[in-house]
């Protein structure tokens, strides 16, 4: 059965024999952004696969790769903005998913759900508007974190892992 469906961003990463990270995003319009990591290239591979797990499971969708959908270039969301600030939802983002990079690296037990949003709270600030996330919701963003980092340990060099993410649909690999 053929279908027509074509996901807002089809997200490669290409882990390169020479040990370098390439993250490629395929548009729905064709066009692409995509970003070669040489140093660290492991922790960005790791740390853009968590974005997708977080964005995907917890449902944001002006998060990294929303805005990479919204035709933002990967450069847009470094410390090197051409576009300027992120948007209070990109930010939001990236303190989640940095806060799951410090509850996995400390190596302690994973937060409740009342620590983590009152965690998330301080680093953003009482004024901006913070839906609460759920334990359920907690638990979905770090099985789905494990998931992908799991098939990207496994990846062979030379190898591309892809994932299709879509606002309008769940996320598939």
């Amino acid at each position: 059965m053929k279908t027509d469906y074509v996901p807002e961003l089809r997200v490669q990463f290409t882990k390169r024999p020479d040990g370098t990270v390439v993250l490629r995003c395929l548009r729905r319009d064709g066009s692409a952004t995509w970003e070669r990591h040489e140093k660290q290239a492991m922790f960005f591979a790791f740390h853009d696969l968590r974005h997708f797990a977080v964005e995907t499971t917890l449902n944001f969708p002006r998060g990294f790769y929303g805005l990479i959908a919204d035709d933002w270039d990967i450069a847009d969301n470094s410390a090197k903005r051409a576009r300027g600030k992120l948007s209070p939802d990109a930010i939001l983002v990236e303190h989640v998913v940095g806060l799951f990079e410090r509850e996995r690296a400390g190596g302690a037990a994973p937060m409740t759900a009342a620590e983590f949003n009152t965690q998330i709270r301080e680093m953003i600030g009482k004024d901006v508007k913070m839906r609460l996330l759920l334990e359920e919701e907690l638990s979905r963003a770090r099985k789905r974190t494990e998931e992908l980092h799991a098939q990207w340990i496994a990846l062979l060099p030379g190898s591309t892992l892809e994932l299709e993410f879509d606002r309008t649909a769940h996320a598939k690999i």
